[in-house]
This record gives C-alpha cells, structure tokens and sequence, in this order.
C-alpha cells in the first residue's frame, strides 16, 4: 500500500520586527466629510507604516476606527500629525495589563 506525503506544512515561526520598528494602536475618528476618503490607505503609502483595522464603526454621520500602526517611531508620529491636519481626531488606545 502506498502512502501519500502530507502536503501541510508547519507553520512558520513569527517573523521577528526588524530593530526600530514599534507598534502603537489609535482611535481615529472621522467627521462626515473624511468619511468616504480613503484615508488609511492614505497614510500606508504616504509613510513607511504598516496599518491593521482592528475595529471600525462607520455610519453617514461619523466613522471610528482603531487602527494598529507598524513602523519606526518617527514615521508613526509623522503618520499622527498627517491624520491630525487632514480632520481625523487621534487617540491612543490605552490597553489595560489583560489585553497587552
């Protein structure tokens, strides 16, 4: 009887962040008129930042994200001033000991 080899392949270990690199997350909150821009989008191609929706709420009237930001501390802070001046309120997520 022939066996088959298994074509699953063990799970890669998680990439370590390169030196320098820090993740922060953020409350954004969109007035009506930024709502349909797209602006995280935006701020992944403008800044060396990787971006993770990890909650959103949107309707006509206001739009809140949490979004999780990826990079060198400069360009997060870089990130945050842009958002500030395109109408885009930012506040950070404060994480308690349990969800750290």
């Amino acid at each position: 009887m022939a066996t088959r080899k298994s074509t699953v392949r063990p799970a890669k270990a998680a990439a370590a962040k390169p030196p320098g690199r820090i993740q922060r997350r953020f409350w954004l909150t969109y007035p009506p008129q930024r709502i349909k821009a797209p602006v995280i989008w935006e701020l992944g191609h403008k800044f060396s930042l990787v971006t993770n929706i990890r909650q959103a709420s949107v309707n006509d009237e206001v739009g809140i994200v949490c979004l999780e930001i990826d990079g060198a501390a400069g360009e997060i802070e870089a990130g945050v001033q842009w958002l500030k001046r395109a109408g885009v309120s930012v506040e950070p997520v404060e994480l308690n000991a349990m969800e750290s």
